[in-house]
């Protein structure tokens, strides 16, 4: 007898108080459903149901084992997902939710290289703001970036850890001078993302490994590094961005690193998950496969 299936028909047995209801239900026969309960009365070595010629009612055990099967059911099918998992297909649907920027440019040729290797396998890409409930928006797993995670609760695989840099125009500098230290920043126009740097604190370490920390301001703040970038190239002012985003602007010469001897904070890229005890394979196998695409990417160097 298969477990699950066993559970499935107490769960029908045990909602509808009814043998027949429940193989009505499964389009199967009364005695097949009947012989299902027994194999799993003598698996768990209890009596579930009360019953005679007329009614059924659960037992104590039968209550309890109610109440928590959809829990047990879960917990079996993702083990046997993941025992199963080295020797078969993975197939399905995986819900990732990730900003914008980052999932269209650099989480793509991820993606595809995924999807090359798992064909059965199908991906839903979404927008995420890092404020998104995975339940509620029946999300698989979301991609973070920041310096730490604001909730401490929340299930996180480290994916990698991103460097950022401090960056701006030829042209801004030649106009504006060349801070040599973090000190130097608080005098110059600096372009701020509201929401990885809210109380305008930068952050540095130096050759030595110390901390400096600069208080920072500018005519231009926003919620997206992409604005901020752009207002960088066009010359306004100093930014902080991770490598991957300024990266190609570097080798065009469009903007140049600023300070290289000192070494902003560092930004985690984490998965986070709904749960680590039910994880499906396929999104372990997601997860695993982030990980080893990033471990030697360029923008690391």
């Amino acid at each position: 007898m298969d477990l699950i299936e066993c559970m499935e028909v107490f769960q029908e047995v045990g909602r509808s108080l009814s043998f027949s209801k429940a193989a009505e239900s499964r389009a199967s026969s009364r005695s097949s459903v009947t012989k299902k309960i027994a194999w799993l009365e003598s698996y768990f070595g209890v009596q579930l149901f009360n019953r005679n010629t007329k009614h059924v009612s659960l037992t104590e055990s039968g209550r309890l084992l109610l109440e928590n099967a959809d829990t047990l059911a879960l917990a079996t099918r993702n083990l046997k997902e993941l025992v199963q998992g080295p020797v078969r297909t993975p197939t399905g649907r995986i819900r990732l939710g990730t900003p914008p920027s980052f999932g269209a440019v650099h989480l793509a040729p991820a993606i595809d290289e995924f999807l090359r290797r798992y064909p059965a396998i199908k991906l839903s890409l979404l927008l995420d703001d890092g404020r998104s409930d995975l339940i509620a928006e029946n999300m698989d797993l979301s991609v973070r970036i920041a310096p730490r995670l604001k909730d401490t609760n929340q299930i996180a695989y480290l994916i990698t850890v991103v460097p950022q840099v401090i960056v701006a125009t030829r042209a801004y500098l030649q106009a504006n001078g060349t801070p040599a230290t973090p000190k130097d920043l608080e005098q110059h126009n600096c372009l701020v993302h509201s929401l990885k740097a809210p109380t305008n604190m930068w952050t540095f370490t130096d050759a030595g490994n110390n901390t400096q920390v600069a208080h920072v301001s500018g005519t231009f703040n926003s919620n997206l590094g992409e604005s901020i970038m752009h207002m960088a190239k066009l010359g306004h002012g100093i930014s902080m961005h991770p490598r991957y985003m300024v990266e190609s602007a570097l080798r065009a010469g469009t903007l140049q690193v600023v300070m290289p001897e000192y070494r902003p904070e560092g930004l985690d890229i984490y998965a986070i998950v709904q749960s680590k005890r039910h994880l499906p394979y396929k999104v372990r196998l997601f997860v695993e496969h982030l990980r080893r695409w990033f471990k030697d990417a360029e923008w690391k160097q």
